[in-house]
């Protein structure tokens, strides 16, 4: 009993790391949600504004490791403050681009994923509802791309996946009136595995 019990444990740990040596190749489609807000001082505050994403994802993985480009259309949402203490909402539409580099714990398509990598976004439309106080120091001056890190886990359930992940903003994306425009995000995806 002693040594059926100890073969099939060493047969299953091989397995596992055998599976994570392969190469392999997958590709899908993910959606979801997005919190964001700019002022950093309180990011958990409910000022947060709720905003989506949807788009394409590939991974590429060998020996326990994975590179994951992403590319998603995201709507964001959030309000800017300035020193006056005038509250002013911004809407824009961006193209995300997230290069992330993971680990995946587990086998047989049920796993924990652990990814980080920089995102570049860049901006494709403003639709901006301002104030008339700020709308002089504000209007128009969003930069064409922003620069970002991602921070992130995901659950996968056979070809469904779940991520959940922290954006933090490294550029601003205005540089006049406000003190900070670095716009963090917390987003909530489904991801589904095409191959």
């Amino acid at each position: 009993m002693k040594k059926l019990s100890l073969s099939l444990l060493l047969l299953c740990s091989s397995f596992f790391a055998f599976s994570q040596v392969l190469p392999s190749f997958q590709f899908g489609l993910k959606g979801g949600m997005n919190l964001s807000k700019f002022n950093t001082s309180n990011t958990f505050s409910s000022d947060n504004q709720a905003g989506y994403y949807a788009g394409v994802w590939a991974r590429i993985g060998a020996a326990g490791l994975h590179l994951q480009p992403e590319l998603y259309l995201s709507g964001k949402n959030a309000t800017l403050e300035n020193s006056a203490g005038v509250e002013n909402k911004v809407k824009f539409t961006s193209l995300d681009v997230p290069i992330l580099v993971g680990t995946k714990l587990g086998a047989a398509g049920v796993g924990l994923r652990l990814n980080t990598g920089p995102v570049v976004s860049f901006v494709l439309n403003e639709d901006q509802s301002l104030s008339q106080a700020a709308s002089a120091a504000f209007n128009g001056s969003f930069k064409d791309q922003a620069f970002a890190w991602q921070f992130g886990a995901g659950l996968d359930l056979g070809k469904l996946g779940v991520d959940l992940r922290y954006e933090l903003g490294l550029s601003k994306l205005n540089a006049e009136g406000y003190s900070s425009t670095k716009l963090n995000l917390f987003t909530l995806g489904l991801a589904y595995k095409l191959f």
